[in-house]
């Protein structure tokens, strides 16, 4: 299996649960990993054989700017089911963080894995 990555991807959102996090938008952190298969575009060189991390980027871009969840762990599995729905991964890690939320600690935030990470044979 061969991942495609994106770290620290910044957006502004509504996330929290107190009242004067819902009437502010917060920073959080995304760092995501994505199963990809990326023989055919390392062969062909051409964007459209592979996963198209811009693409994935912009779509969070808007998806995560226009949400307003209470909890990161929602704001997650929005993210992951997202992803693989829209983007066809069978496999992504994501760590999703909110820096700033608690005094003393750089960030606090998740990290969940769904799918199933594919194995292939050597060549």
């Amino acid at each position: 299996m061969d991942i495609i990555y994106i770290r620290d991807l910044r957006i502004e959102t509504v996330i929290g649960i107190y009242d004067w996090e819902r009437r502010i938008r917060q920073m959080v952190s995304l760092d995501l990993e994505m199963a990809a298969d990326i023989r055919k575009a390392a062969a062909s060189d051409a964007i459209e054989d592979t996963l198209d991390y811009k693409a994935v980027a912009k779509r969070l871009i808007e998806f995560v700017g226009g949400a307003e969840f209470r909890l990161v762990e929602t704001l997650a599995e929005r993210v992951v089911g997202l992803i693989r729905e829209e983007f066809g991964v069978s496999w992504v890690r994501l760590c999703l963080s909110k820096p700033g939320a608690v005094r003393g600690a750089r960030d606090v935030g998740v990290i969940i894995e769904r799918g199933e990470r594919e194995s292939r044979p050597s060549p």
